[in-house]
């Protein structure tokens, strides 16, 4: 007789304690505003983020072994390969974004610059550009990919080899916001950088034309013609990258200390409200979230959020 009552399943704890944070260093400004809407829903909880280059952020996990609760990636891809399937089960793709050149009112040539004509104000005496580094971080390998499509975009051949040539190795740093203090010290003069990042900091910026900014679906056959070789997991190994819309990734590690506070930030995250914040920001959301890896562990709290 008592196996015929059903009881409704328990629900589940508030999240309470520390959550861990690693996340990429264009995320900054956007992960500060939902971790303050997710405290607010959740006040047990308190959020330590940690920004850095979103393979730097990997390899705190894989090789430091740092405790992290929640990863998320300027390129959904550090996940697949640096993370998964050691460090994490699955990765949901939540945001996208562009490349495009910071500067300042008073960069060398600010007045005549725009989307035509960028690689030969860069080429000019005296012009000091710089990126962030391919091996640490998204936005510096892109910023390869994106000279690159402008040698054919332009017709320009020899461009990219030209632009390296001409950005010495002190004006690339680990991660893209890095170089913001030497844009604004006046040590820089442009910076390739996300133009959400622009945007959150009030900063000119030129915009790329669709063929080369990463951005756009449409041209992403044209995308797959640029590639780019940087460090693999373990020393001596490499990975290719090869040019394709970007899209940003999350996931919950698999050793997270506060696995129940991370899965409701992540949700927070890829639910509305975190997308609008995202969408504010200039880094529009995947609608819907799709996730990817191993989704039969995948909590029920988010696969209601996402789509395959």
């Amino acid at each position: 007789m008592f196996g015929m009552f059903l009881f409704p399943a328990a629900p589940r704890a508030e999240p309470r304690g520390d959550l861990i944070i690693f996340h990429a260093g264009s995320l900054a400004i956007p992960f500060k505003q939902i971790s303050k809407a997710f405290t607010a829903r959740y006040p047990g909880v308190r959020v330590y983020r940690e920004a850095a280059g979103s393979r730097t952020c990997a390899r705190k996990i894989t090789d430091l072994k740092k405790p992290c609760d929640v990863m998320a990636s300027a390129d959904y891809t550090v996940i697949e390969k640096l993370l998964i399937p050691d460090f994490a089960d699955w990765n949901i793709s939540f945001a996208t974004n562009e490349m495009a050149i910071m500067y300042r009112p008073d960069s060398a040539f600010a007045k005549e610059i725009n989307g035509k004509n960028w690689p030969e104000i860069l080429l000019r005496k005296g012009v000091m550009y710089g990126h962030s580094d391919p091996n640490c971080d998204p936005c510096g390998y892109r910023s390869q990919l994106v000279w690159q499509l402008a040698e054919k975009y332009y017709h320009q051949p020899g461009l990219y080899r030209k632009l390296q040539q001409n950005c010495p190795p002190k004006n690339i740093r680990p991660k893209e916001t890095d170089l913001m203090a030497l844009l604004e010290s006046g040590e820089l003069d442009y910076l390739f950088i996300y133009r959400s990042v622009c945007e959150q900091h009030g900063m000119p910026f030129v915009v790329l034309p669709d063929e080369i900014n990463l951005k756009s679906a449409a041209f992403k056959d044209f995308y797959r013609q640029a590639s780019i070789r940087i460090t693999g997991k373990k020393p001596g190994q490499f990975i290719k990258k090869t040019g394709k819309p970007m899209v940003y990734g999350i996931t919950v590690c698999k050793n997270a200390p506060n696995r129940e506070a991370a899965e409701r930030f992540v949700a927070f995250v890829v639910g509305p409200e975190g997308q609008k914040i995202m969408k504010q920001n200039g880094q529009p959301p995947v609608v819907p979230p799709r996730a990817g890896g191993n989704l039969a562990v995948m909590p029920e709290v988010l696969k209601k959020l996402v789509g395959k």
